[in-house]
């Protein structure tokens, strides 16, 4: 049977919040503060990203109001662009497919109607796309700025997919499995190692879906 798999782009296909860990980490040891924790500070830099918003620009920017808020020194212009440089290295990091997923692609896309879902900024999200290779193994690369309830079912109806053949495949339980259960979709959840802390909580299945959960991307050969 030929299902419509709408597949996640972040942390499902290549590797992505790990270089924004690595960020947060330099971030942290960076600012040196005297008294906060680095949970403590991260807890602040957590509250800014929820208002920044998503993508590298956005995550650099929030850096620089932490470090604003919290930085226990005059500021310097050199210590912003040391600030800033921790998060626009990550814009031009090597892009890196996890294991098995171009060999894993190129098994699913003759059997099944393969989209991309990927939230995000969008000039940022297409490019890395761009970059991945990956592209052509998708009829379809679809770019929202959030995966709710209401997201899934309004894809349902643009593409004109039936839920039942549907399934969401990702890392996150709070953007792709949750939510694509809750829209009456079936999903396959992947846990990643460095699944960003802020997509954590515990899956909920609700709807009429089913629901897999993975070891790794290839092991959809085996279901798929």
């Amino acid at each position: 049977m030929s299902y419509h798999l709408l597949i996640d782009a972040d942390d499902t296909l290549w590797e992505n919040n790990i270089y924004f860990e690595r960020a947060v980490h330099a971030f942290i040891e960076f600012l040196d503060h005297s008294s906060l924790t680095a949970a403590e500070v991260r807890a602040v830099l957590d509250e800014i990203e929820k208002l920044m918003g998503y993508g590298s620009v956005n995550f650099t920017n929030s850096l620089v109001e932490t470090y604003r808020r919290l930085a226990e020194k005059e500021f310097r212009d050199e210590d912003i662009v040391r600030v800033r440089r921790f998060g626009e290295q990550i814009r031009t990091h090597p892009l890196e497919l996890l294991d098995d997923v171009e060999e894993t692609l190129s098994y699913l896309s003759p059997r099944h109607d393969l989209l991309m879902l990927t939230k995000g900024d969008r000039e940022e999200q297409l490019l890395k796309v761009e970059r991945s290779g990956v592209e052509g193994f998708f009829r379809q690369v679809v770019v929202v700025p959030e995966k709710d309830v209401s997201v899934y079912r309004q894809i349902l109806s643009q593409l004109q997919l039936d839920a039942k053949d549907t399934w969401m495949i990702g890392n996150s339980p709070r953007s792709d499995i949750n939510p694509a259960l809750a829209a009456g979709l079936n999903a396959v959840f992947i846990p990643h190692p460095h699944t960003w802390h802020l997509e954590h909580e515990e899956v909920v299945h609700t709807g009429e879906g089913r629901l897999l959960e993975l070891a790794s991307f290839t092991e959809l050969r085996s279901h798929f």
